[in-house]
């Protein structure tokens, strides 16, 4: 996951700190590029795909990746964030029940930077 210095998660950071120069189409197209260098099925790299279809208006392309991302045995802070990120696009695709079955589920989580995220749908 290293190509020269710069590790693959230095690449994902940068490429995401680029977004707003990049279309849509192009944004998806360099992240399927970037993830393409981990191993088929990787957790992570379907939570960035997802991420990246969610950041450029396709929540109904995302859904499918984050809970492929979250089945695949997605951890740590990606884990939390993917569930988020599926509950705030099941929402905005008009399915509050499943977002808010989800985000009921977080509120038992242990409490990290991510809490103003959960309990902001509560509000």
């Amino acid at each position: 996951m290293t190509n020269g210095d710069t590790t693959w998660e230095q690449r994902l950071d940068d490429l995401w700190r680029a977004l707003d120069g990049y279309t849509a189409e192009a944004f998806v197209a360099e992240m399927d590029r970037l993830v393409a260098e981990l191993q088929t099925g990787s957790a992570i790299g379907l939570f960035e795909r997802g991420s990246a279809q969610d950041s450029t208006s396709h929540p109904e392309r995302a859904v499918p990746l984050y809970r492929a991302a979250l089945a695949a045995g997605l951890s740590d802070g990606r884990r939390r964030r993917a569930t988020i990120q599926l509950a705030s696009s099941l929402r905005s695709l008009g399915d509050a029940v499943e977002s808010a079955r989800l985000l009921t589920a977080e509120l038992d989580a242990p409490s990290d930077e991510l809490d103003g995220a959960v309990h902001g749908f509560w509000r």
